[in-house]
């Protein structure tokens, strides 16, 4: 199978991420939460390194129970600080507690957050060719999220969530999942 060019065949999660989830249209919640905060903690580094580390953000992270996450307090704060199995970065930690709370005030708006954000598109999945790493829409997104109060959620970030949950379906013409609905 042909994938994507920066798609490392030498890692199993990352090939089993690439041809099983990239992409791939979500609606649900509790999905659209752990790649937002994932997404934040790739600033600056590279998404294999935050992809390899999933699985202890999870446990760490109480399964990214967003409900859970909006109320830690200053002990877990510094638990998650001192977790050698995460990225430590204080300042992404805080604004993971920070992004759960605005995340719960959005879906109280919206009925859901899968309305919100979906809500840019109209529910109409944008094809690429894996040749951007910002858009308009992209630009548009940030901007709103960044006035309702989120951090690190710039426009390559937030290009970058729209890439993993299936608004944008970016794969590479030289990709057989290229075109996948």
């Amino acid at each position: 199978m042909k994938r994507c060019f920066w798609c490392n065949l030498e890692n199993p999660v990352y090939v089993k991420y690439h041809d099983e989830e990239w992409g791939i249209p979500s609606h649900d919640d509790a999905y659209l939460f752990e790649m937002l905060i994932l997404e934040s903690f790739q600033a600056g580094l590279s998404w294999e390194c935050v992809l390899n580390k999933r699985e202890h953000f999870k446990e760490a992270f109480d399964n990214f129970d967003y409900l859970k996450i909006s109320k830690y307090d200053e002990t877990k704060e510094e638990e998650l600080k001192n977790n050698k199995n995460i990225i430590r970065n204080k300042l992404k930690i805080a604004s993971s507690i920070n992004n759960a709370k605005i995340f719960i005030s959005i879906q109280e708006e919206f009925g859901s957050f899968d309305k919100y954000i979906w809500g840019f598109t109209n529910y109409e999945v944008i094809k690429g060719d894996g040749s951007k790493t910002t858009s308009a829409l992209s630009d548009t997104i940030s901007k709103d999220l960044c006035s309702r109060g989120m951090k690190f959620v710039g426009s390559t970030i937030i290009y970058s969530y729209l890439q993993a949950i299936g608004i944008i379906n970016d794969h590479t013409k030289e990709c057989d999942l290229y075109g996948r609905d």
